[in-house]
């Protein structure tokens, strides 16, 4: 059955020393700084930091390295080595008895949060009174194994997606290079590519000052929403987080009433957000801080031009811009120099859209699983860890 039990009877708490203390050398005793615990998602090996001493005192393999004083407490530094090793003053170690498993141990520390066990009321720090004291739920040790068998295989399923993401992001990226600049043609299209001006061929508009809302006039319910560069999420409205208009706001001006497809820029505070409207769940208008940039007379496609602006491109023009200085605010001037280069067929920017719409659509998905990983993780750890649920005992391995 499993018991609460203090944890200070069930590890070795050990502090690290400064490293003025020691000798380094290209190769020794590896000796990890806080900053060395934010380079890894669990273990720590002798690639996460440049430091071996020749001499040191040391912590077994095993050991849970933990940030015991600044910031990195809030950020739940929390890691295993896997040889010897041995930290600095901001770094504390607990070392396992037989009764515990220091795997367990980590996990129960990952669900646990530093921040919680610290004294924050100057510089955060934690030391032997604030871990002693903390129970601990412990199952016999063939059941903690078993629980970190459960919640190693998540991690693992995380580390994957983690991996793929990256790797799809980069290949979206890659793809954004090629054809967005026509280094890559697509097949079967051969027409040149000509230069538009942005400003000249598309109805930009924004609400104007005097139509500025007030505090109050941002309501929580209602039946037309107000978008700002807030509710920008990965390039897309994040509906649920807008909030809603009264219907003599949205009637104002109906030049910023949204349409599908409509091409939004932030104008104020971080300038040059880009997003695309790829539905209206509701009727919707801008706030003062956004740009919607629509093509005159089908002078380009919207989703091209929202690409573009995605691109390095704009990047760029929009560091142009500020040259050197701080600009917290975008003004409809600043983009009549904005000129990009299209397709000259307007098929070939429609294929060339739906070949990044679908590498970023996967991209979604994939995160959307991360994101539902994540959250089993985190159930399997409330329940596993606090013996809410018990692994039956004909499942525990001897």
């Amino acid at each position: 059955m499993s018991q609460q039990r203090r944890l200070g009877d069930l590890v070795k708490l050990t502090s690290g020393k400064s490293p003025s203390s020691f000798r380094f050398a290209a190769d020794g005793i590896p000796y990890f700084k806080v900053d060395q615990l934010g380079k890894s998602s669990k273990y720590l090996t002798n690639s996460d930091t440049p430091y071996f001493a020749k001499e040191s005192p040391t912590v077994p393999t095993g050991s849970v390295l933990i940030a015991k004083r600044g910031a990195a407490i809030a950020l739940d530094r929390v890691r295993i080595i896997r040889q010897s090793s041995f930290m600095d003053t901001n770094v504390m170690a607990l070392t396992p008895t037989d009764e515990l498993d220091g795997e367990y141990l980590f996990y129960w520390l990952a669900k646990r949060g530093l921040w919680d066990i610290a004294d924050v009321t100057s510089v955060p720090q934690i030391n032997n009174k604030h871990i002693n004291p903390l129970q601990i739920t412990l199952p016999p040790l063939r059941e903690q194994r078993k629980v970190v068998n459960h919640l190693s295989d998540v991690d693992s399923l995380i580390d994957a997606l983690e991996r793929l993401i990256s790797k799809k992001r980069a290949i979206k990226q890659g793809l954004m290079q090629e054809l967005l600049t026509g280094r890559t043609r697509l097949s079967g299209f051969t027409k040149p590519w000509k230069n538009i001006s942005i400003a000249r061929h598309s109805h930009l508009k924004a609400r104007i000052g005097w139509q500025g809302l007030t505090t109050g006039e941002y309501l929580q319910s209602g039946s037309y929403k107000l978008i700002g560069g807030t509710d920008f999420r990965n390039a897309r409205i994040d509906w649920e987080s807008a909030s809603f208009v009264s219907k003599w706001r949205f009637d104002q001006d109906r030049n910023i009433q949204l349409r599908v497809n409509d091409v939004l820029i932030t104008k104020d505070g971080t300038i040059g957000k880009v997003a695309i409207v790829d539905s209206l769940p509701f009727p919707a208008t801008l706030n003062s801080g956004v740009f919607v940039v629509r093509p005159i007379q089908g002078a380009y496609e919207s989703r091209f031009l929202y690409w573009l602006l995605r691109s390095s491109v704009f990047e760029n023009f929009i560091a142009s811009l500020s040259a050197g200085s701080t600009i917290n605010h975008l003004y409809q001037k600043d983009l009549i120099t904005l000129t990009l280069a299209f397709p000259e067929d307007a098929s070939e920017q429609r294929e060339i859209s739906s070949v990044l719409d679908d590498a970023e659509s996967e991209i979604r998905v994939l995160e959307a699983r991360l994101e539902t990983a994540r959250n089993i993780k985190q159930g399997m750890m409330q329940e596993l860890l606090t013996g809410r649920t018990r692994l039956p005992v004909e499942e525990v391995s001897s």
